[in-house]
Formats: structure tokens, sequence, C-alpha cells
């Protein structure tokens, strides 16, 4: 397989020059120190939802990673590495800040990067490195407010996700195939400035739904799964070998990790986010050093997934901060350095990992984990207790038995997360365009506090996992448009788990995109009363009160809404639909405004602000609206004839005339 091939022509031609003679600076890109530093080019892969026991290079025999193991025989194999999270977002800001989840706060989807915390492509970037990020879905979107803050530091950060509309692949719009992420790479590598680079690229591949393309699909016909992860196996490959034979491979430092795992049942668990064992939170680590170093050295000792940002500061001759909380790996790659007590000390490194999934989706509690020793240990309601050295799969729990053992554990555990912690800041709030397109990628967004409900949090997830099962499928459903199966799964959810508020959002929201909104509302009403600072639960009942025509009593959940998430110009564009559907005219005006005070390129909010100016008869103030609609998307033939009819009002003809054979090409070329 190759990747790029019409590209290949380009890079022959210019990629010898990134080498040797710098080609000019993309005008995106920001002004960086004049020094140019000597340090390697770096490239960080991260493969997303990514087992450990599918690697050829740590003992699978399915045969899956072949390019990954020539690799690994040339780099540093690091045997026992552990996300943090796992989770996609939060697992991502702890490789790359190098910093713990209770201190960088990125424990949920869509929570910001904090500007104060150590970042590692801005801190390349302000030592002379180009730097430019290749994603591959939408979930790791800044411009989407999935990930913001992410795109700090960041010459180019290339994603161009919005969210799924009917019948539209997948591929092009939330998500994209390991070779389009690998391409544009490669692109940008063709043409990159003088100096060393950066770059991230993100395979989303072996995420659900596990659809790998052709030849894949029909060779992992029964083993989808393993599918993506031998079709990504053959991306990284062809994108290695190019740059081979662009004389960029032998002195850059390369780092491949995936940011979790998955699961198949083990311990009940179905796909990631809720459990902290190794299925999901052991990943694949492999760091290529310049000139072949330590080539195929394995290193047995366990490392963090935030042990990477200070290791490619070091590699690249840089100091990292004091902000950082990880430790640089490079010490134990070359152990003959290290003096003999602090390499007796390194050979235990305990590892931290939290997850906060079902506290968020469903108010039961929090779980965090503790590698120490032989022994694993999970702090929960049931505490639990493994020797991984006899019991690898974690089956047998020995928290009774091993009580001492346990506690002592459990006090290293809270003393680090002490120690590591800083306060909390604001959760963030998303928009229902950005949790519908979440939901598209299997991921359940939450943007309400989880009530302060102490008998829901003492629940153990383990003794629920069936329900948040139940729910994942009934995501999946709803994907692919089996309703009818999603609402019965959700009923079934709900009569597990009585308690959740998600359940009966879920379940709300489905009965309203069948129309039965006689059964919906009542629903959506529980749910808004179970997460009253929800506003999406305000919201999704204000929506099936307006497709049922209740617009007065759509009003006051629209509100609620605006009043929960403040910050988002989406709620507030609604609420000004709302109050414009009434004739609030004044009211209208005031939540239009606030939209667009907050996103001054929200289409829908200068259109129907246009629009209502146009109807007022003030078409003097709908011109400029009108005209920032049409340069926001130039394909839309509402906006077009309003900004013709715009003209006519003001008496420029000529200009009213071209906005209409817009408005009629528009219409001719839009898809039926």
């Amino acid at each position: 397989m190759h990747v790029v091939r019409w590209l290949l022509c380009v890079l022959a031609v210019v990629l010898p020059q990134c080498v040797s003679a710098a080609p000019t600076v993309p005008k995106a890109s920001k002004k960086a120190p004049s020094a140019v530093p000597p340090g390697p080019n770096i490239v960080l892969i991260t493969l997303d939802t990514t087992r450990a026991d599918r690697m050829g290079f740590l003992g699978s025999q399915r045969g899956l990673t072949p390019n990954l193991d020539v690799l690994a025989a040339q780099s540093v194999i690091f045997t026992k590495a552990y996300a943090q999270v796992p989770l996609t977002t939060p697992s991502h800001a702890a490789l790359l800040t190098g910093t713990y989840p209770q201190y960088n706060h990125l424990e949920d989807l869509g929570a910001p990067l904090s500007k104060d915390l150590p970042y590692l492509p801005d801190l390349l970037h302000q030592h002379g490195y180009k730097t430019a990020a290749f994603i591959g879905a939408y979930i790791l979107d800044p411009w989407r407010h999935t990930a913001p803050g992410f795109e700090r530091g960041f010459d180019f950060y290339d994603t161009d996700y919005h969210p799924r509309k009917p019948g539209e692949d997948r591929y092009h719009s939330v998500e994209r195939r390991a070779e389009d992420v690998a391409n544009r790479a490669l692109k940008w590598l063709s043409t990159h400035p003088k100096g060393p680079f950066f770059v991230w690229l993100h395979f989303y591949d072996a995420h659900d739904p596990y659809d790998p393309p052709a030849p894949f699909k029909a060779r992992y016909a029964d083993a989808p799964y393993d599918g993506e992860i031998a079709y990504t196996d053959s991306v990284v490959g062809s994108f290695l070998a190019v740059l081979k034979r662009h004389g960029l491979y032998q002195n850059t430092v390369i780092a491949i990790a995936a940011d979790h795992g998955e699961a198949f049942g083990e311990h009940g668990e179905e796909r990631h986010g809720m459990f902290l064992y190794d299925e999901t939170i052991h990943v694949p680590l492999l760091l290529k050093l310049p000139s072949g170093k330590s080539a195929g050295k394995r290193v047995d000792t366990r490392v963090a997934l935030a042990d990477i940002a200070p290791t490619l500061l070091r590699a690249a001759g840089l100091v990292p901060p004091p902000t950082m909380q990880a430790q640089s790996l490079l010490p134990l790659i070359d152990a003959a350095k290290t003096p003999a007590d602090e390499d007796a000390k390194a050979q235990d490194r305990p590892i931290y990992s939290e997850t906060n999934y079902g506290h968020r989706a469903f108010g039961w509690a929090e779980l965090s984990s503790w590698r120490a020793g032989k022994y694993l240990l999970v702090q929960a309601p049931k505490k639990e207790l493994y020797d991984q050295s006899s019991d690898p799969g974690a089956n047998q729990n020995l928290a009774t038995s091993s009580k001492a053992v346990a506690d002592t554990l459990e006090g290293q555990l809270s003393d680090f997360h002490q120690k590591t912690s800083r306060a909390k800041t604001e959760q963030a709030k998303l928009d229902p365009s950005q949790v519908e397109s979440l939901r598209a990628l299997g991921y359940l967004a939450s943007d309400n506090n989880a009530p302060n409900d102490s008998e829901r949090a003492a629940i153990d997830p383990k003794d629920k996992i069936e329900v948040a099962n139940a729910l994942h499928r009934a995501l999946v459903d709803i994907e692919e448009d089996k309703y009818d199966e999603a609402i019965g799964e959700l009923q079934e959810m709900i009569r597990q788990d009585p308690g959740t508020s998600t359940g009966y959002l879920e379940l709300g929201r489905a009965l309203v995109h069948q129309r039965r909104y006689e059964e919906a509302l009542p629903v959506l009403r529980i749910s808004a009363q179970k997460t009253p600072d929800s506003g999406m639960a305000h919201y999704e009942l204000a929506l099936a009160l307006i497709k049922s025509g209740q617009w007065e009593d759509a009003l006051p959940e629209m509100k609620a809404a605006v009043l929960c998430t403040p910050g988002s110009a989406q709620m507030h564009f609604y609420l000004a639909a709302v109050h414009l559907r009434l004739k609030q005219v004044p009211e209208a005006t005031a939540e239009f405004d606030k939209a667009l005070a907050l996103d001054a390129n929200h289409f829908l909010a200068n259109l129907k602000y246009g629009e209502m100016l146009l109807v007022q008869g003030d078409a003097a103030g709908a011109l400029p609206r009108l005209t920032h609609a049409v340069k926001v998307n130039p394909k839309s033939g509402e906006a077009h004839d309003a900004l013709s009819r715009t003209y006519d009002a003001l008496g420029k003809k000529e200009s009213a005339a071209r906005e209409r054979a817009l408005a009629a090409q528009s219409q001719r070329e839009a898809p039926e």
C-alpha cells in the first residue's frame, strides 16, 4: 500500500530541499525566534483506541503490525506504558502537557486546555520548531470546541470537520481515514520551512465503529477491529517509507503511542472509558532516536503517557519546565549512565490513572488506579487489588485478603493525587451540534455537573456496567438509524437504573426523532428535573415543545438552556429564534447580538438576524448581516436570496440581480 502516490512527484522535488536549502515560510506560520536550534526533527504518531496486545513487538501472534514491528527493531520498546485516562481528549492532554488529569483538568470531552499549562507543541515552537498537527477525527478539533486550546503553538492544525449530514460519509464529516491524515502531513512536509519540525499525526481508525477499507475489510471480516489496526499499520509503514526516501528518517525522533486501548467484554466492559484495567490502560509505546541509538532495546519499567512530553523536550535538547509533572524516559533508556541508586529507584515508577466518565454520564463513583510493585490497585467503592505478576488479567480481587497491602497502596495513591492536584476550573459547556458530532463518534458528551447525589456517587460502576453498555449500543443503533432498537435498549437501561438522567435524555431524543412527542415530553421533563444545570437537557425539552407546536412553553426552557450555557453562541441563537417566532423582536435582537458577540461567523445568526431586520424595514441594518452570512456560507441559496431582496430594497438593482443568479445557482447545485 502506498501513501500519496500523487504526492510522490512533488515530494521528490521538494523534500530534499527540506534537508538542505529551505523553502519560504508559509504565510500561515507564526513568527519564530530568529535563532534556529540544532535539535532533531520530531514526529509524534498517536494511535487511537489501540490495544497493546495487538502489537507484534509486544508478543502478539496475530500478524497485524509488520511495519510497526520493523520500526520497533530500530526503536526503544516500552513494554509497560500506561495511559492516564481511557478517553481520547484527556489522554492526549496528559501526553502533550506532561501533567496529570488532576492538574490539567482535561478530564472530559470539551474541556479547555488552559493557557498556563506547559504544552509540548508550544514549547517546541518557542524554540524555533515549525509545528503542524494532522488530526483523524472531530474529537480533537479545537475549532469545534471539542478540544479547545489544543491548537496552541502550532503553525498549522489540520481539521475541517463538521456535523454529519443525513446520508453523508463519516469519513468526510467527523472522521478521516489514516491515509488521508498521512497525505496531509506529507503535503505539509513537502513545503515546510528551514529549521527542525514537530509533526503530530493522529490516526483514529481503530476507534469504533470498526470499518476498515479494502482489502482489510474482507481479510478481517470476522475481526474488523484487527482489520483497522492492520490498515493503520500499513499507513504508518508507507509514511515512514516516504520519510526514508527523502532523508527525513535517520535523524528524526519518532514517538508512536496509543492514547488508550479497547475492551471486548473483559470485566464486563464494552469499548472504553468506564474502567482502568490493562485492556484500556496498557498501551504500546515506541521511541526511535536519531542515528539508531538504543535500537531494539526493551524497557520493562512502567512508564506513563505523560512522560512523552518531557522526553521529547529532552531529545530536542530542551529542559522541561518545572510545571511538567512527568519524567523524561531518556535515563531509563541509557541506564548505564544513570547512577546506581537512581537506577534502582527508576525501576519502580508507580503509575496513576483515573476516569470520571461513569460519574459524568451516570452520577456513579469516580475511579482511580495505582500500579506499583507487582500490584494494581483500583480505588472504587468496592476496592480492588490484583497481583499482576500472577494474575495479569486482574480476575482475582485480593483487597480483602491482602488488606494491609491495599491500604498501603491506597495511601500512596491519595498522597500522589494530593501532591499533583490543583484547583479545578469551570467545566466546559458544549453546543448541541458539538454534542451531536461527539455522539456520531461513539462518545457520550455531558454538559452537566453530575448532581451532588451521595447515594449515586457511592454506586460502583462495576455493578452497573451493563447499563453503560446498553447506552453505548443504543447510541450505535441511533447512528445507524435503528431507532426502534435504540428505544427498547434505552427503556431497558432506565429500568435497570431508574436514577439515570442520561437514559431519560437519550430516550427523549430518540422519541422526538420518531415524532412521538407525547411520549417524549414527560421523559425529557424528568431529564431536566434530574439535571437542572444541563443546558442540553433544557434545550432538548424546548426542542420537543417547539416541534409539538408549544412555542410559549418552550421559551422558559430555552432561557434555562442559555442560563446554563451562557458562553454558547448556538444557545443564544436558538433563544433568539424562539423570541422571533413569538414576535418578541427586541428580545430576539438582544439574543442575536449576544450570539454574534460570541461567534461573529455564526451563519444562522447572521442570516436570521438579517432576515428579521429586512422584514422590519431596516434594509440598511440587514445588509451587513446578510453579506456576512453569504461570506460564511457562499453556497446557501437562502442567504443569497435574502441578500438579493435587501439590495432591491436599497435600490441596488445590479447587485440584486447578481445575488438572485447566485441563489438560483445554489438551488440547482443543492443535493436532492
